[in-house]
């Protein structure tokens, strides 16, 4: 949010203090899906029941700053950024996309299974898009990055928050299921045998595994080798890569590449 330097008044301060704390609390609505922001004023808010949280966050992205000059640190995190952004926003069930720092989280209306099948999915997107980064910054002789993505799922509350008059606003989510996907992605990719997603045991529970019915992460099998622009095969992530030259869906995801028909605006010119 842009500054407008509206000169404090500490008179108008306390008055805003005192009618935020005094505000009638039963104007809080309970509510099963997430609603559109435009109902939000500075009295009231939403308690949400169904809602799922995606958060991505960059590990060691302090030595970044260290490693690269500034131009080179402004690509690396419009691409990925953007992307990110991208994914996220692609859901029907995307209520909202914000940009924390160098992390990327979205809010998802989750009433049913499905629905948390659907976010999997797009974590699952998330992560073989920033394969194919990093396989196009290898190229460019940039080392690859490495993100944390972590998934929680709970109830929320929405509220709008600012400074009431100034025009500096936005809407604010608090719930264990934004602070518990920030947390899991600090655990992704954290350690050398780490992997990328966590997700927490609630969403896990819910997840339908028994016909594993995730395309993008069927997808996520295969990931660019850097040094040869090859696929490579993460069927087996305990053994050595094996080089998928001819796998059927392989050669499915890369017309797809090339056709740009993978989600976001990565490929185009």
């Amino acid at each position: 949010m842009e500054a407008n330097h509206k000169n404090y008044d500490f008179n108008a301060s306390f008055v805003r203090i005192d009618s935020y704390l005094d505000a009638n609390e039963s104007v809080y609505e309970e509510v099963q899906e997430i609603p559109s922001r435009e109902k939000l004023t500075y009295s009231n808010g939403f308690y949400i029941e169904h809602c799922t949280a995606l958060f991505v966050d960059i590990r060691g992205s302090t030595g970044l700053a260290t490693k690269y000059t500034r131009p080179r640190l402004a690509k690396i995190y419009r691409c990925y950024i953007s992307e990110v952004v991208a994914v996220m926003n692609g859901a029907s069930s995307c209520a909202e996309v914000n940009i924390v720092g160098d992390g990327v989280y979205g809010i998802f209306s989750t009433p049913y299974k499905s629905n948390i099948d659907d976010v999997f999915n797009l974590a699952a997107m998330t992560q073989s898009v920033i394969d194919v980064l990093n396989s196009k910054l290898t190229k460019r002789k940039i080392e690859p990055i490495r993100c944390g993505i972590g998934i929680d799922y709970g109830r929320l509350l929405m509220v709008q928050a600012g400074n009431y008059g100034s025009g500096i606003n936005e809407v604010v989510w608090m719930g264990s299921a934004v602070n518990g996907a920030s947390h899991l992605s600090h655990y992704g990719s954290r350690e050398c045998f780490d992997r990328p997603l966590m997700v927490s045991s609630i969403v896990y529970s819910n997840l339908n595994l028994k016909e594993e019915p995730f395309r993008a992460a069927r997808l996520w099998r295969y990931q660019f080798d850097e040094r040869t622009d090859l696929v490579v095969s993460r069927r087996a992530p305990d053994k050595l890569p094996t080089f998928a030259r001819f796998n059927p869906t392989v050669d499915r995801l890369i017309p797809q590449i090339v056709n740009r028909q993978v989600p976001g605006p990565l490929f185009n010119p």
